[in-house]
């Protein structure tokens, strides 16, 4: 952290504790270098990142540590969800997103042995693995520049190019801080969106000899934000240019929304999930075209 003081009493609790051991590094160096010297410096056959607005509950290490004792799972995430659910309209929609990306999403891929994208939330890696992959990891470049974002994707690309299976865990909880205003939440998406676009350039040689589910997931996690970009911006073009509105567009985007929602909310047996209507326009007239400044 940038604020040092802040954190002392922390480690201060901890200083005559010999199982804990606090690094200081000499400057605010960012995520990835601070992870690379905590794994440098540690000894267990686990590593267990946390980001530090993030609690998890008690038997998390026990139910993540069970699924890595198949020598062949290089990665582990929990199910995420929103520490701060219930501060705003936001945060609660936030932590169905989170709900709907552990439980749809991820609970898909680890089905066909290779989550794409581990969470930095929760995650637990095989250091052996990780020792092989550091010096890619830390010496990753994006166009000329040395890489400073999107380091839960590359990492776990990084373990499926290296041949480990990534996995999650749905009962190993973790509760994490999401933002409760609409900029910060737009500047995370951003931030994800690039990582997203540039880990998905990076991982596409590896979809061959995986399960042809997760290039149909790829495919379509890629390929559905542009249909609809696509059909959003003919349905103004419509409006604007014929004066005719185009109900047929809107209708078809209702009733897929109505569907997935109703169908969230019958898996997770709680009827907030209807609520989830209301990320379609925040998806449509915010996350669209911030995913294509992203691209660009």
């Amino acid at each position: 952290s940038a604020n040092v003081g802040a954190v002392a009493p922390v480690h201060a609790s901890y200083a005559y504790d010999p199982r804990v051991s606090v690094i200081l590094l000499p400057s605010n160096v960012g995520k990835r270098k601070a992870q690379i010297a905590a794994i440098r410096r540690s000894f267990g056959d686990l590593v267990l990142n946390v980001d530090s607005d993030t609690e998890i509950a008690s038997d998390v290490v026990s139910k993540l540590v069970r699924k890595m004792q198949d020598p062949a799972v290089g990665a582990a995430m929990g199910q995420l969800t929103a520490s701060n659910r219930n501060d705003s309209w936001l945060t609660g929609l936030i932590d169905m997103e989170y709900w709907l990306a552990c439980n749809e999403e991820r609970a898909a891929q680890t089905r066909f042995g290779a989550v794409m994208c581990c969470c930095g939330p929760c995650a637990m890696y095989r250091r052996s693995a990780l020792m092989l992959l550091l010096d890619q990891y830390e010496t990753q470049f994006f166009r000329g520049k040395p890489s400073d974002f999107g380091e839960d994707r590359h990492l776990t690309i990084l373990m499926l190019k290296a041949g480990f299976r990534t996995e999650y865990v749905p009962d190993a909880i973790a509760a994490t801080v999401v933002p409760d205003k609409l900029l910060p939440y737009l500047r995370q998406q951003l931030r994800w969106a690039r990582s997203t676009y540039r880990d998905t350039l990076l991982g596409l040689h590896l979809l061959p000899g995986l399960d042809r589910y997760l290039t149909l997931d790829v495919l379509g996690q890629n390929l559905g934000p542009l249909l609809l970009a696509i059909s959003s911006i003919a349905a103004i073009a419509q409006l604007a240019l014929t004066d005719s509105v185009p109900w047929w567009t809107g209708l078809t985007i209702v009733a897929m929304t109505m569907v997935r929602c109703s169908v969230a909310a019958l898996r997770a047996r709680e009827f907030r999930f209807l609520g989830f209507s209301l990320h379609t326009p925040i998806n449509i007239f915010l996350l669209l075209p911030m995913k294509a400044y992203a691209l660009c």
